[in-house]
């Protein structure tokens, strides 16, 4: 019918014979348009062709460890050399910012955080990049739980007991963190809001230097992550309370968490997962989530990340690992607000 409307239309003009053609033809293609099916989004056959980058915010502890751990198993599956790239600064901004920025192509990703991906954003008003529309989440790694731990010196066996002599002497314990707005600080103003006791936070440029003092009994408590306090637990040289998780954690099996102590509802975690700039292709962001999570049912690695103080994370697709960024978000930005915590 187009087509012969479009013929009555040229005589009508008194159209010579190449314009009726060239119009005629002009409204068959339009027609078949119409009933073409959608284009498909090309996928990247070639991809990997050369050495993909792996960014780390926090070098020389368990996020290098295991971002070198997933970084030779991606290595095997992809036949291309995968490369740590440590990029420490302002508390993983630094790193996570070159990421974002970076060319959505699956040669540059991001070993993600709690810090960069939900801390971050509360402390920082400021931050040069935006946690959730500027990255792809693909695969949550790990997630590590804190642990009360006190110094064996305190006269306190338990969280009940701590409870009761932060009372009894209300501003005399001090409680240490790596820094302001670490998730070890914020779980300490938590502790302090829901136990309604004064402790005074002491913050330090990272965690080595808090545990440091108190190991040396210059502060009385802290809420470290598991990975970093196993270790002081094993030898006996601090003593742990609890963990921040809502179930026990497989390395300590035997420490009850603060839910069970009479903190109802407190699940505080360290994670880091692999993220990729926005826009990256889907079937390399699937390529990339998918080994990684065959990674992470392998023995070796579950052992490994164990020795670490980690625990392999449940969490098992990319749109579970981003509804779990938001949440985490925005469950940050609540503590942070309570505890009116700023950037150092």
């Amino acid at each position: 019918m187009v087509i012969l409307d479009v013929l009555t239309m040229c005589r009508s003009l008194r159209l010579g014979y190449r314009w009726t053609r060239v119009l005629a033809i002009i409204a068959m293609l339009s027609i078949q348009s119409l009933f073409a099916p959608p284009v498909a989004a090309q996928p990247s056959p070639t991809w990997p062709a050369r050495p993909i980058r792996l960014i780390c915010p926090y070098p020389g502890g368990p996020v290098e460890l295991s971002s070198r751990l997933i970084a030779q198993k991606l290595q095997e599956s992809f036949g291309q050399p995968v490369i740590v790239e440590n990029r420490p600064g302002a508390g993983g901004v630094i790193a996570a910012d070159a990421v974002a920025k970076a060319a959505p192509d699956g040669y540059t990703l991001l070993m993600g955080a709690v810090a960069t991906h939900a801390i971050n954003p509360a402390l920082m008003p400021n931050l040069p990049y935006d946690a959730l529309r500027d990255f792809r989440a693909l695969a949550l790694v790990v997630q590590v739980p804190n642990v009360l731990v006190v110094h064996p010196g305190l006269p306190v066996q338990s969280v009940r007991e701590l409870i009761a002599l932060a009372k009894a002497q209300p501003g005399r314990l001090d409680f240490a963190s790596g820094s302001t707005g670490s998730t070890g600080h914020l779980a300490g103003e938590l502790f302090k809001q829901m136990t309604g006791t004064y402790l005074v936070h002491i913050p330090y440029r990272g965690a080595a230097p808090a545990v440091a003092d108190l190991l040396a009994g210059r502060v009385q408590l802290m809420f470290d992550n598991q990975a970093s306090a196993l270790p002081n637990i094993q030898s006996g040289k601090v003593r742990a309370l609890a963990v921040t998780t809502m179930q026990r954690s497989d390395a300590l099996p035997e420490l009850p968490t603060l839910d069970a102590s009479g903190l109802k509802g407190v699940d505080l975690t360290t994670w880091w997962g692999v993220m990729a700039p926005a826009n990256t292709p889907n079937d390399i962001a699937q390529r990339v989530a998918t080994s990684v999570q065959t990674a992470l049912m392998v023995p070796e690695v579950r052992e490994r990340l164990r020795n670490l103080g980690a625990q392999a994370s449940s969490i098992r697709s990319p749109e579970a690992f981003a509804s779990f960024v938001a949440s985490e978000k925005t469950l940050y930005a609540q503590l942070v607000k309570r505890a009116g915590a700023t950037p150092d």
